[in-house]
């Protein structure tokens, strides 16, 4: 597979917990050309996660600094804290003609739609979301509780949270379930692949 004459901009967002990290995580094991854009944001770090691997873990004062200054290609606040992509990030990965996945929220996803409207032709042209829906309810829940990463109270506001979020996969270029992991995969690479072509006229 050639590289691409024209690079990609892939958003991907889905409610806490349907598993877009992980499809995320496997798409960018399989295919060097393509970088992830580590968000900043106001949270406290949970189980494993680096700064500057994961998230650019920063201070509210020094986010806030960040959107005064006209930083962040989007920002959102989801569940009290802060999010956001860097602007020259993405640019320069694109600019140097790598592809680059985004693991966002739902609100994330609006603000990057809404900013490719006015946007340079350089993210307009490469840019298409991905949605990513769990197989249930039930399920969702299932593995909030499993991944122990949350309080009671937290994993039923991010519950209250997807229900609204699944009323927004109309927006999105792209729908898909994450059922079963490997077939997630496969449909995610897929996916992908076809924008590939499309955008930038290559396979």
């Amino acid at each position: 597979m050639s590289h691409p004459e024209r690079p990609v901009l892939m958003i991907v967002a889905a409610p806490a917990g349907a598993g877009k990290t992980t499809l995320c995580d496997r798409l960018l094991a399989e295919f060097p050309r393509l970088r992830y854009s580590i968000s900043c944001t106001t949270r406290q770090p949970r189980g494993n996660e680096k700064d500057g691997v994961d998230y650019h873990f920063v201070t509210e004062e020094a986010f806030q600094s960040r959107i005064e200054h006209g930083d962040f290609l989007e920002t959102a606040n989801v569940h009290g804290n802060w999010y956001g992509t860097l602007h020259g990030t993405v640019r320069d990965a694109l600019q140097a003609g790598d592809d680059v996945i985004m693991d966002i929220d739902v609100q994330g996803a609006e603000s990057i739609r809404a900013a490719m409207e006015s946007g340079e032709d350089l993210l307009r042209d490469s840019f298409f979301d991905v949605f990513i829906l769990p197989p249930s309810m039930q399920v969702l829940e299932a593995r909030l509780i499993a991944r122990a990463e949350d309080t009671s109270d937290v994993i039923k506001t991010r519950l209250g949270n997807a229900v609204g979020e699944m009323e927004c996969q109309h927006k999105f270029a792209h729908v898909m379930t994450n059922d079963d992991l490997d077939q997630a995969t496969a449909d995610l690479r897929k996916i992908y692949l076809s924008e590939c072509k499309t955008q930038g006229g290559r396979a």
